[in-house]
């Protein structure tokens, strides 16, 4: 079988390649490898996919359905294989291959459970999706293995507040956002109440179907932190209705206030928290020339 990547990920990843990185040419021979070594049955690639990594749905030998994810270097599969082992199937799509030193997961191939790829809470209406993804969350907040070497939020937002400073420098108009944003960081830092293992990049459409629990969430890129910067992604799903809503604005602070209510969360924090990320995305997709998406996402934040 050819193993074509779908255009989303192509497009994707070619916006953040760094220079020499010819990851996506050798995708088709790793993923053929690793079909073979796990002596697996393709079925079809997943489309339109995700945007850092190829998802194939597969069979193993004894007909077992399963899910094979090849990603690159630079989106941490490691950290993911780690964290998912660690949450063993907790609110988490199942690891099916163990964790080791050496392992497939440093070449970026993932052996997991198969969910019910095209079924997330997305498709569910949006109260419900908000309120079934929050208990989806809510598992996910364990204490990191010992001696973990996760990243945690200070690194991961200091290196993310360095690429908004320059785009505060070429956009002038929106360097007010990303000062109240850095602020806002700066202010948040200071005394977290508490270091968690978060999913990362948690969202509507990384929570699926499944067959051993009715929700499971994939797709993390884990970071140890406060439970208020995981939450803080997923005020903003669906912000394409919130901003076609006359009452946008007020809608999104009620959604901080019945988040943070619902899952403990300090109201001012998950707020914080929420305007760093989005003023962050909104740069960072104005940077790559998806304006339409910037646009969106820095109004979003000037709510707040």
């Amino acid at each position: 079988m050819a193993f074509e990547p779908p255009r989303r990920l192509v497009r994707a990843l070619g916006e953040t390649a760094p220079e020499g990185d010819d990851w996506l040419e050798k995708l088709p021979e790793l993923a053929r490898e690793a079909v073979e070594r796990r002596e697996l049955t393709v079925e079809r690639v997943q489309l339109p996919g995700g945007r850092s990594s190829l998802v194939v749905l597969v069979r193993r030998a004894d007909g077992t359905p399963a899910v094979l994810k090849l990603a690159p270097p630079r989106a941490r599969p490691q950290s993911e294989r780690v964290a998912l082992a660690h949450w063993g199937g907790r609110g988490a799509v199942h690891l099916l291959e163990p964790v080791s030193e050496g392992s497939e997961g440093a070449e970026g191939v993932l052996l997991l459970e198969r969910l019910h790829p095209d079924v997330s809470v997305r498709t569910l209406p949006e109260a419900k999706a908000l309120l079934e993804a929050a208990g989806t969350l809510r598992r996910l907040w364990v204490d990191p293995p010992e001696g973990h070497v996760f990243e945690t939020v200070a690194e991961r937002t200091g290196r993310q507040a360095k690429a908004m400073r320059a785009g505060a420098d070429a956009a002038p108009e929106v360097a007010p956002l990303v000062d109240a944003a850095l602020s806002a960081r700066e202010e948040l830092l200071d005394s977290p109440p508490e270091h968690r293992l978060l999913h990362g990049t948690f969202r509507q459409s990384k929570v699926l179907s499944g067959d051993r629990m009715p929700w499971l969430a994939v797709g993390p890129d884990p970071v140890v932190g406060e439970h208020a910067f995981d939450l803080a992604r997923l005020v903003r799903d669906r912000v394409e209705d919130l901003i076609a809503q006359p009452s946008g604005a007020t809608t999104t602070r009620r959604r901080v206030r019945r988040l943070a209510e619902s899952l403990e969360v300090d109201r001012d924090r998950l707020r914080g928290w929420t305007l760093f990320r989005a003023v962050e995305s909104g740069v960072r997709a104005r940077r790559v020339g998806r304006e339409r998406d910037a646009e969106l996402l820095l109004e979003f934040a000037s709510w707040l």
